[in-house]
């Protein structure tokens, strides 16, 4: 592939440390500009700004490389290589001062991701990771828990934006596993979650109707961390196929088994 992959991450790092440094500069600034692609999916200035410095560095850089980014996209073909990038992941919460969010960025060859960066500004946590080379949280080694048992694990989950007018809103997934495990949680960003799910502080999680920059450092993050990943019927995971599910080894067929989509 010709790529130098640790210095590729450490690039992807230092990207996601300079969008962070934005999202805490205007967090709960009076006058943020927030528009609406949907009736509750928002988009800030800071989004852009954040896309902006991110994807600019990435085309400077890696000339040749494609870029996928929730606000925009850079098609190029030949080399194979893709960057995931959702520059603010939790946008409502970013937008209601809730400090739950943070910049995901993936490098993928030929829709496998190979090295990921996602930075939590508000607790200074960089989680990131390579393909064959661990997932880390503040440059140390992490691993999924070792529990299996559902009735001590704690999830995580989301919901669509277009719940309101979709059924296959991951509502009924939700209230059948709420009373199969100790608690559900649902903090409105898939990837601080999946890192959770690598870090240990979450069992697994599950969700529908995600992105290839939703979920790609992030599902890295946790196979790396001796998780396991799939889409929600158990299928090898697709970046493009909207679904995942996210568990430590002994939590993850209990939750399969549980979900519908």
């Amino acid at each position: 592939m010709g790529l130098n992959l640790e210095k590729t991450l450490e690039f992807a790092v230092r990207l996601a440390y300079a969008a962070g440094e934005i999202q805490k500069e205007h967090y709960e600034r009076r006058g943020l500009v927030v528009q609406h692609k949907g009736i509750i999916n928002l988009v800030t200035e800071v989004d852009m700004k954040c896309e902006e410095l991110i994807t600019r560095a990435i085309a400077e850089e890696y000339p040749d490389h494609e870029i996928l980014a929730e606000e925009g996209t850079d098609k190029k073909s030949g080399s194979g290589y893709a960057w995931y990038i959702d520059p603010l992941d939790g946008t409502t919460n970013y937008a209601h001062g809730f400090p739950i969010f943070a910049p995901s960025i993936a490098l993928a060859y030929k829709g496998e991701a190979l090295a990921g960066a996602v930075y939590d500004p508000m607790r200074d946590e960089m989680f990131s990771g390579l393909k064959g080379g661990g997932a880390y949280l503040n440059g140390k080694r992490i691993s999924v828990s070792t529990a299996d048992n559902m009735d001590h694990a704690l999830l995580g989950t989301g919901f669509p934006y277009d719940l309101r007018t979709n059924a296959n809103n991951n509502i009924e997934n939700f209230n059948r596993v709420v009373h199969q495990c100790q608690a559900i949680r649902r903090a409105g960003a898939a990837a601080i979650d999946l890192c959770y799910v690598a870090c240990g502080r979450f069992e697994g999680f599950w969700e529908q109707w995600l992105y290839p920059w939703d979920m790609a450092a992030g599902a890295l993050f946790v196979q790396e961390a001796g998780g396991v990943v799939s889409d929600m019927k158990g299928k090898p995971l697709d970046l493009f196929g909207k679904s995942i599910c996210a568990a430590n080894p002994g939590i993850h067929p209990k939750l399969l088994g549980l979900l519908t989509c």
